[in-house]
């Protein structure tokens, strides 16, 4: 999916990706992350926002929950995290990491509730009335005052499976005067996912029907005379969809592909982000004609179309071909036949945290002074070199 723009606006990458495998530095079945990349991309994003007022959350979880990259895009200006689910908000306090959003795509377990607010987080989301009433009480016991953004939903909203919970309209608007009237919980804002996504028609980002729902909730906090401080329009945020967001009259966004320059208005077309990293295998065999690499990190929703093979001192392109979403991805078959022990390099969307992959931290590699930083493995523990 990525490839074609690796090869054009970061080809160092694919090179020393490849001499990290042939060296024996790496094995097949890890992504190399550009970390060099990831700050400047950050950077340009940070000045987008704060031209247009729009506060920036950072996510991790398609980096694998690391620890290296989340501290880098602290530092390049995003100083806080939004945590896709509880286990990356134990791996974030873990390594003393900045919460800015707990609890927007996967809820807190009750026991761990009372950990997260009293480490600290900036906002919770919330889905329901119950999970609401649990944090004002943990909130109370603490002492403490909990800013809450709340998830709503519309009648025909977009929704992902698996991660389908919210507010509807009518529970939010029955139950609004309970809600501000909470004595250790803040109403702030409001969200709803996705708010973006790329139009493969039009090529462009676009707002989702769910913006609908965002409005009717806006007439709410107005008949009511509430102040609506925070609205997040997550999904696709990058430096083109930034403007968009403020259009839409959000104030809030989520970059996470964008900060590897990999969301797909990235893959054919120049952004202010490079693509920031790319996945290594290796030629396992061949059987009739074609040849089979380690696979392990392949995304169903990835668009893993080609990859670059470099066998006998040549490169040559080869064809991905379609795998089963039913099977695992123990190998990934390619169109043609190559030589077993090859480097293979691709670069596809994909969500390292759900994988069994490796991520190989490099640094200074835009001024052209490599170097691996470490191994970490696809839930952002460190991986000492022995295993190696």
């Amino acid at each position: 999916m990525f490839l074609p723009s690796l090869k054009k606006y970061n080809p160092c990458l694919i090179d020393y990706a490849v001499q990290l495998h042939q060296s024996g530095q790496i094995l097949p079945d890890t992504y190399v992350v550009d970390l060099e990349a990831i700050k400047k991309n950050t950077k340009k994003m940070v000045k987008v926002a704060q031209e247009n007022k729009v506060e920036l959350l950072y996510m991790t979880k398609q980096f694998g929950r690391n620890p290296v990259i989340a501290k880098t895009i602290e530092e390049a200006g995003i100083p806080l995290a939004v945590i896709v689910d509880f286990r990356e908000a134990e791996t974030f306090m873990h390594y003393g990491l900045h919460l800015g959003n707990v609890g927007n795509l996967v809820q807190m377990p009750r026991s761990l509730v009372k950990k997260v607010l009293a480490y600290g987080t900036k906002y919770v989301t919330v889905y329901s009335m119950n999970n609401l009433v649990y944090i004002n009480q943990i909130a109370k016991e603490l002492k403490i005052t909990q800013k809450i953004i709340l998830k709503v939903i519309g009648n025909s909203d977009e929704l992902y499976p698996g991660q389908v919970g919210g507010l509807t309209i009518s529970e939010f608007e029955s139950n609004f005067t309970k809600i501000v009237n909470f004595s250790n919980v803040e109403l702030v804002g409001i969200t709803c996912f996705p708010a973006l996504l790329f139009n493969d028609t039009t090529n462009k980002i676009e707002p989702t029907t769910n913006i609908k729902t965002i409005e009717k909730v806006r007439k709410i906090f107005r008949e009511n005379n509430y102040p609506l401080q925070v609205v997040s329009l997550p999904s696709a945020t990058c430096c083109n969809s930034i403007p968009l967001i403020k259009k839409l009259g959000g104030n809030e966004g989520e970059p996470g592909h964008g900060l590897s320059g990999t969301t797909p208005l990235h893959a054919n077309s120049r952004q202010p982000e490079i693509p920031a990293y790319c996945y290594v295998s290796e030629i396992s065999h061949s059987f009739k004609g074609h040849s089979y690499f380690y696979g392990g990190g392949y995304y169903r929703r990835g668009h893993v179309h080609n990859a670059l093979v470099f066998a006998d001192n040549q490169e040559y392109e080869s064809k991905v071909l379609p795998f089963d979403n039913e099977n695992i991805d123990y190998y990934l078959e390619l169109e043609d036949s190559y030589t077993e022990g090859a480097t293979v390099i691709t670069d596809f969307r994909t969500q390292i945290f759900v994988t069994r992959s490796v991520v190989a931290i490099v640094d200074g590699l835009q001024s052209g002074k490599p170097k691996l930083l470490g191994l970490y493995d696809s839930q952002g523990k460190h991986m000492p070199k022995e295993i190696m």
